[in-house]
């Protein structure tokens, strides 16, 4: 979805709309999902050095944020889940990483931990696809690439186990 002028003003016209696309990287006009999802890499290197539950404590505050913020975004726009709000990638990508802040590696585990979360974020298996279609607000938003971000944190977890030593 291209934002016209108007829209893009109505948007990033609040600081909800602004935390909604990402800073920006969710206006991006080719695959704006996973522009936000590599926006939400910027970060890790500072992230994965949080103690674990203060990084738990970041994704659900992140979360509530993402659900106001999406609802924001939403209501500027006049449309359910516009393409643009990407902060919902942000999260789901963050979860993505949990087992990398218990077992640091290095960045293949985090390209694996990327292609994970979008595998997911875009294949949408149950209970994704139903979050996806029957949630609506904010929350649905969210919630869906919350699941998907669980998901490919498991497998990922899975990887990490399978190849440890002994």
């Amino acid at each position: 979805m291209s934002l016209d002028r108007a829209q893009r003003r109505a948007l990033l016209g609040h600081p909800g709309g602004w935390i909604a696309c990402g800073f920006g990287s969710g206006l991006s006009p080719l695959a704006p999902g996973t522009a936000g999802s590599l926006a939400a890499l910027l970060p890790w290197p500072l992230l994965r050095e949080l103690p674990w539950p203060w990084y738990l404590v970041l994704l659900a505050l992140g979360f509530a944020l993402g659900v106001w913020a999406a609802n924001v975004a939403m209501a500027r726009l006049q449309r359910s889940d516009p393409g643009c709000v990407v902060i919902d990638e942000f999260v789901g990508q963050w979860l993505a990483l949990l087992p990398l802040v218990f077992a640091p590696r290095g960045w293949p585990w985090l390209l694996a931990g990327f292609a994970l979360f979008r595998l997911f974020d875009i294949w949408k298996p149950w209970p994704v696809s139903w979050a996806d279609r029957r949630v609506d607000g904010g929350l649905g938003v969210m919630l869906d690439d919350v699941i998907a971000g669980a998901y490919a944190a498991l497998m990922l977890a899975l990887a990490l186990y399978l190849s440890a030593p002994g």
